[in-house]
């Protein structure tokens, strides 16, 4: 019996290894757990592109929006660990929706592939507001209490929003909205004062003159809007917020097959063409060391170990969304 048991297992490991060798064999679906047309859909579509070239098959996005993008990021968890399925996921999905009652572990249900970006979130801020800067705006707080208003359109800029608060020990009126393009909307017609969102959304609107920007939410520039100051610059140290994207695959998927898809994403994000589509879009390449599963997993327990303790203090919750 234990010489049949062995026997099994050899064939079954010979299979894998055939499958692995032999991967893609067909196309692959790209799980993208948002709505068409945001950022998180450009980028997954810009990569998908270019992988398709590195992998000889094509990478077909599939949209499965909801519930701050879990739906999506379920379907994955779900998915058979053959590779053929993957995510594109962010600080939202892969951190922030603890929020939700999840039905998988975000630790330990999903094989790291690569980080794809770090994309700088910007403060924004009305035109007419009487600040250029987080210290302005910081001392007008102080002179006006209770006048400003932030926008909470999902759990990235509520956690965000709590942070300033905690760092500036000022208060701000917190306005629910579903979704960042009625939220831009409304700060452009001046109807809300403050919003928190990705360079990608905000810097069409900067460029045009119709916000203006008071600090990117990171210890350094962006590459891709080198002009807007830190937060540090601005005057809140510490104020640091990054709209991230990353691969992800389900939980046992062959180590083969990773690194195949890891290698795939290594090569898009080194092209040129690539790397210029995405600065357009105000995207930041990831650094080529969290271009490995490796350093998603590092980069992604940190994010993690940050933000659910303020999370979880706050006391914010779906509800909130």
């Amino acid at each position: 019996m234990s010489r049949l048991i062995a026997a099994l297992f050899m064939v079954v490991g010979a299979v894998a290894a055939a499958q692995a060798q032999n991967f893609p064999s067909r196309p692959l679906t790209l799980i993208v757990p948002f709505p068409p047309g945001g950022s998180t859909d450009a980028a997954a579509r810009i990569m998908a592109e270019r992988m398709r070239e590195t992998l000889g098959q094509p990478v077909v996005i599939e949209n499965v929006g909801g519930a701050g993008g879990s739906i999506g990021v379920g379907r994955l968890a779900r998915a058979v660990p053959d590779g053929y399925t993957f995510d594109i996921g962010q600080w939202d999905t892969h951190v922030g929706s603890i929020i939700y009652k999840l039905d998988y572990d975000l630790e330990k249900d999903f094989e790291p592939i690569a980080l794809v970006s770090n994309n700088p979130q910007l403060m924004v801020a009305k035109n007419d507001l009487p600040a250029k800067t987080l210290g302005e705006l910081v001392a007008w707080m102080k002179a006006n209490p209770g006048k400003i208003n932030f926008v909470n359109q999902n759990a990235a800029a509520n956690v965000t929003g709590v942070l300033f608060e905690k760092l500036t020990d000022q208060k701000v009126q917190f306005i629910p909205y579903r979704g960042a393009g009625p939220a831009m909307t409304d700060l452009i017609a001046g109807t809300v004062d403050l919003l928190v969102v990705q360079g990608a959304v905000a810097l069409p609107q900067i460029r045009a003159g119709k916000i203006k920007a008071l600090a990117n939410l990171s210890p350094q520039r962006s590459a891709s809007m080198p002009d807007i100051p830190t937060s540090d610059e601005s005057g809140v140290k510490g104020l640091y917020m990054s709209g991230w994207f990353g691969f992800w695959a389900p939980r046992g998927t062959p180590r083969d097959v990773v690194a195949k898809l890891n290698a795939a994403t290594v090569e898009a994000l080194a092209d040129p063409a690539l790397q210029k589509r995405f600065s357009d879009l105000g995207l930041d390449v990831a650094p080529r060391a969290q271009q490995t599963p490796e350093g998603l997993t590092a980069f992604q327990k940190a994010e993690i170990d940050k933000w659910w303790p303020i999370i979880k203090s706050a006391g914010i919750g779906a509800q909130a969304q």
